[in-house]
């Protein structure tokens, strides 16, 4: 006849609790992780800086493509950017008569939640900050130099300039001046 051995469970302390973490040791790593939030988290880029970013990357991609298109399709288009709604709208020209563009990346909203168009820089009519100012392209794409200086809700900036003929444009941190 065989005999069961019973295990026993052994609940001394010191076997008992060695498995887990001591108070002291979960303290000391909650502190080292805070430590490592409060220096790390102001280097993060802020969503109003990455919505500037985009808006304007976003802008001088609509501006290079109405060039490309005007020249390819040789139809014309105007981009209107309203200062006072801060809004930017493109049209194109069909036998002298303004249309919505039937290309939909022309449909969707330029500037992000909180991103303003501070002013426009055209030679011919100089500076403006306020009103609407009408872009033209035609058959040989963008017809004049074109500065927009963009602004965030924290004061942060970005310049995009856009050259006539060659469909350049340029995005830039901060306000740029150009003169004219």
């Amino acid at each position: 006849m065989m005999l069961k051995k019973h295990r026993t469970l052994n609940l001394e302390p010191r076997t008992f609790f060695c498995r887990g973490f001591t108070l002291i040791e979960l303290v000391v790593v909650v502190a080292i992780l805070s430590l490592v939030a409060l220096l790390v988290i102001p280097l993060l880029p802020s969503t109003d800086a990455a919505n500037l970013r985009s808006s304007a990357r976003r802008l001088s991609a609509v501006v290079r493509y109405l060039g490309e298109r005007s020249v390819t399709t040789k139809t014309p288009y105007l981009m209107r950017l309203d200062l006072t709604d801060n809004t930017i709208t493109v049209k194109k020209i069909v036998n002298g008569e303004e249309m919505a563009p039937d290309d939909p990346f022309f449909a969707r909203k330029l500037l992000a939640d909180g991103v303003t168009v501070e002013d426009v820089e055209i030679p011919r009519l100089g500076k403006l900050g306020v009103g609407e100012v009408t872009v033209f392209f035609g058959g040989r794409g963008l017809e004049e130099f074109i500065v927009i200086h963009l602004k965030g809700a924290k004061e942060n900036r970005f310049t995009v300039m856009a050259f006539p003929g060659g469909g350049k444009v340029k995005v830039l941190e901060g306000y740029q001046e150009v003169r004219l």
